[in-house]
């Protein structure tokens, strides 16, 4: 009987702890969810406060009875909004289908060919992932202006058509694919390019599905290179509109209409994250897993 009462109480105390352990653990992450959600809240709670009602605030409320749609107006109004909206669209596309055909090849190269020096070009690849941004920027400031590219779609898309970043990720899913299988489509006779395209990007599809969605994000969100490479209104991107709010004194007076305009062009990309994020944190898994 007193083995049988002491086992309960330490399967009591067992349950109590990981009962404790569960609620803090859950505590951190609802605090820390709450710090990563409140800016968001407040970006939407500004963009629908009226300018007045904004203004007679001396302290910030945390929710407002009368909301407006009046501010995402007076954006559109104040830059093109729409034009930047477009020419975002464009760079997005074009660059993110450029680079995959890039890195797709690249990465098949790295984990199929056989050419002398494989491992000492690779070995320099990933060594540029050492070099810091700036200098690649001040480099690709330098070739594009020379080459008389600035204010072109052109000067903006070539600096960012490939990642080494990517070819990396890409060449280690292709690894994964067991080399006995392209032997023996050689001894077939399929050629490099139909076993790549039948066989290797089918089997690798959440990777890139991964790495597109990624890209897209980063060319939606690009701020440094589009204002350093373009001065001409025509070429703006949405990153540039917003700065465009701030600098002609609209958005500096005008809060709420700046919120409004940062919702608008944040919403696409926190509507894509969130329909494909399992798809996203699946294929950076299987990209960084061997074997």
């Amino acid at each position: 009987m007193d083995h049988r009462s002491e086992f309960d109480r330490i399967e009591r105390n067992a349950k109590i702890r990981k009962t404790v352990f569960k609620v803090v653990v859950y505590a951190l992450l609802v605090f820390w969810a709450f710090m990563v959600l409140f800016p968001f809240y407040w970006m939407i709670l500004s963009s629908v406060k009226s300018y007045s009602a904004y203004n007679s605030e001396h302290i910030p409320k945390f929710f407002t009875a009368e909301p407006t749609l009046q501010n995402y107006f007076d954006a559109f109004e104040a830059v093109s909004l729409g034009r930047y909206f477009l020419n975002t669209f464009l760079f997005t596309v074009i660059t993110t289908s450029v680079m995959i055909f890039v890195i797709v090849l690249a990465a098949f190269a790295f984990s199929r060919l056989d050419f002398r020096g494989k491992s000492l070009v690779f070995t320099f690849f990933l060594a540029l992932m050492m070099i810091p941004n700036e200098l690649v920027i001040i480099t690709n400031f330098q070739t594009i202006t020379n080459l008389g590219l600035r204010n072109t779609f052109l000067g903006l898309i070539l600096p960012s058509v490939t990642s080494v970043f990517y070819i990396y990720l890409l060449k280690e899913n292709f690894e994964q694919i067991p080399e006995e299988l392209y032997k023996a489509a050689k001894v077939d006779g399929t050629s490099d390019l139909k076993y790549l395209l039948r066989v290797m990007i089918p089997i690798c599809r959440p990777t890139l599905i991964t790495v597109t969605i990624l890209k897209v994000i980063e060319c939606w969100n690009s701020y440094v290179w589009p204002r350093l490479i373009t001065d001409d209104e025509a070429y703006f991107l949405v990153s540039n509109g917003i700065q465009e709010i701030r600098e002609n004194g609209f958005g500096r007076e005008n809060i709420p209409a700046m919120m409004a305009a940062v919702v608008v062009i944040s919403v696409p990309l926190i509507i894509l994250f969130l329909i494909f994020h399992k798809k996203i944190m699946a294929g950076v898994s299987r990209g960084g897993t061997k074997g």
